[in-house]
């Protein structure tokens, strides 16, 4: 290899050296906001960021009803894992559109909201019937019994 090739070489592999030599550094969790005022963080995910008023409330508790829903133990089964998750999801909406319709006032968006409740229902009821004729069997192979 000639001089000039190495140095090519040794230039080329400096980018990945210092990603490298940055990412084996422990994260510095210092400057974080941990406490329970800034809503992040926190183990009260129901807190929202920002504004506390009556809308707010609903809309956080909402959000995190849907993300715990959503925190579903994975089966390696692409379907199973699919339908559980946004079957959650999907009720998360349904759960933000009557928080729209309770205190929301533009016409157009409450219009919006109850189309999403409408279509998102339809949704959750086609998921839950697969789920009905599937998830048993899908469970099966998961644990490794003849299905």
């Amino acid at each position: 290899m000639t001089v000039g090739a190495a140095t090519i070489a040794l230039l080329s592999l400096a980018p990945a050296l210092a990603f490298a030599q940055d990412a084996a550094k422990p994260m510095d969790h210092s400057q974080m906001n941990h406490d329970a005022k800034s809503g992040a963080m926190s183990g009260d995910k129901t807190t929202p960021k920002g504004d506390q008023g009556p809308s707010s409330q609903a809309f956080a508790k909402a959000n995190a009803r849907m993300h715990e829903g959503m925190a579903i133990a994975y089966t390696g089964k692409a379907d199973v894992d699919f339908a559980k998750g946004m079957i959650a999801h999907h009720q998360g909406a349904i759960d933000m559109a009557k928080v729209e319709l309770e205190f929301g006032t533009d016409p157009d968006l409450r219009a919006l909201a109850q189309e999403v409740i409408a279509a998102q229902e339809t949704e959750i009821a086609r998921m839950k019937t697969w789920a009905g004729n599937a998830w048993p069997h899908a469970a099966r192979r998961t644990m490794g019994d003849a299905a």
